[in-house]
């Protein structure tokens, strides 16, 4: 995999997740265009993710059985005509239904992710799924820096349109430009999903999927809720302006782009507990955003930071623990991350409409709170299994393999 499938790879992930969260900084503009009341403006973006729920059940396990290739192809030019929809809806129903059809295909992130994983010599495995992951990030936050300066010159509409365009290329050139997805045996879509309903008994899978859940629960809590206070007093911020947010917020997960090396070197147990504990710091430094405009750019930048390095080694555990069956590990894995961000996004701006920037900051401080208790509980757990095992080789006088099952946590 050389450097230009690498970019093509992120770049693809970046348009088609900035599909769902470009609405995030012009939430009040949208609401006030289409009717919408404020205290359901996180359902613009809780829309998307609902969609992008149900692509994540049914289309994603299609990359264990299709040709990963040009199904990033069809799926991005079906995000091209979702988004092309909510930049013409006249009423609030039709905006939602351009958002939920974007949302659906948009899980060409997971299919990407998937081809990145099956194309990818295991030495380079986390490095590379490190730089393409970073593409997810760079597209919600960067998304919202060029929402901002969209929004201000040509309206809100043109944000869509600008995605819509980016896709149908990127349809293209994925059909020209990336490798064949050349694999010896293919499953049955039956197969496939039935394979994606038995990993949620699965341990591991399930450890690291809770702490999607509550990881992106907290960060779509920031993120679709900071434009309503910063756009009110005392700080009165244009649309353009609270998008620069989204600046601190990539300077955070580029930072992190080297957790994929770490958990090559097998430190993704360590390297998960260091960052969800950077998360729950953050908000400590996000909940003084009435007063301080320092400490919410550095809570900004420490929370996109531990969500991109959390993020980067749940997906390199599950590839690795699951290798032969990729498209729908990930694409299960995604379930959470999908559930916990509409949580997070129609639960921050009810709050907000209730409580002010409390409830929100509340909220995303309990939710970080719950993932590191979920880690602890986990990687006590994988602990605890270890133990007898060990007890056995000392009886026997016969070492034990090493297990690496409490690294997986």
């Amino acid at each position: 995999m050389n450097w230009r499938t690498r970019l093509l790879l992120a770049v693809v992930c970046g348009v088609s997740v900035a599909s769902v969260y470009a609405g995030q900084p012009v939430l009040g503009p949208m609401g006030g265009d289409l009717g919408v009341p404020v205290d359901s403006l996180g359902w613009f973006v809780a829309t998307g993710q609902l969609g992008y729920l149900a692509g994540l059940v049914l289309l994603v396990p299609l990359g264990d059985v299709l040709d990963r290739r040009r199904l990033i192809a069809a799926h991005l030019a079906l995000v091209a005509t979702g988004t092309a929809i909510t930049a013409a809806a006249p009423v609030a129903w039709a905006a939602f239904s351009g958002l939920a059809a974007a949302g659906v295909f948009a899980v060409v992130v997971q299919t990407t992710v998937a081809y990145t994983a099956s194309i990818s010599p295991s030495a380079e495995l986390g490095r590379n799924l490190g730089i393409v992951t970073s593409g997810v990030v760079i597209g919600i936050l960067g998304a919202r820096v060029i929402a901002g300066v969209l929004a201000d010159l040509w309206g809100w509409r043109s944000i869509y349109l600008a995605l819509a365009i980016l896709a149908a290329v990127l349809a293209l050139l994925t059909l020209t430009l990336l490798p064949a997805d050349a694999r010896q045996t293919t499953a049955r879509y039956g197969q496939a999903l039935r394979s994606f309903v038995g990993l949620f008994a699965q341990p591991v899978f399930l450890g690291r999927g809770l702490l999607a859940f509550f990881l992106f629960a907290s960060f779509g809590t920031l993120w679709s809720g900071i434009a309503l206070p910063l756009a009110g007093a005392p700080w009165h911020l244009s649309a353009a302006q609270i998008g620069l947010f989204g600046v601190a917020g990539l300077a955070g997960a580029l930072g992190a782009a080297r957790s994929g090396r770490w958990g090559d070197a097998g430190h993704a147990r360590r390297v998960t507990g260091i960052a969800l504990a950077l998360l729950l710091a953050s908000w400590a430094a996000i909940g003084q955003l009435p007063w301080s405009m320092s400490l919410l750019i550095v809570g900004v930048i420490l929370l996109d930071f531990a969500v991109q390095a959390v993020h980067v080694s749940n997906q390199h555990t599950l590839t690795t623990v699951y290798p032969d069956r990729t498209s729908t590990t990930i694409g299960a894995y995604m379930v959470f991350y999908s559930l916990g961000s509409a949580l997070g996004a129609a639960a921050t701006t009810a709050l907000f409409d209730a409580t002010g920037w409390l409830g929100p900051t509340a909220l995303g401080a309990t939710l970080a709170l719950c993932a590191l208790a979920t880690w602890a509980f986990s990687a006590q757990t994988a602990a605890d299994a270890r133990t007898p095992a060990r007890r056995r080789s000392g009886a026997s006088g016969v070492p034990s393999p090493p297990c690496r099952l409490n690294d997986a946590y």
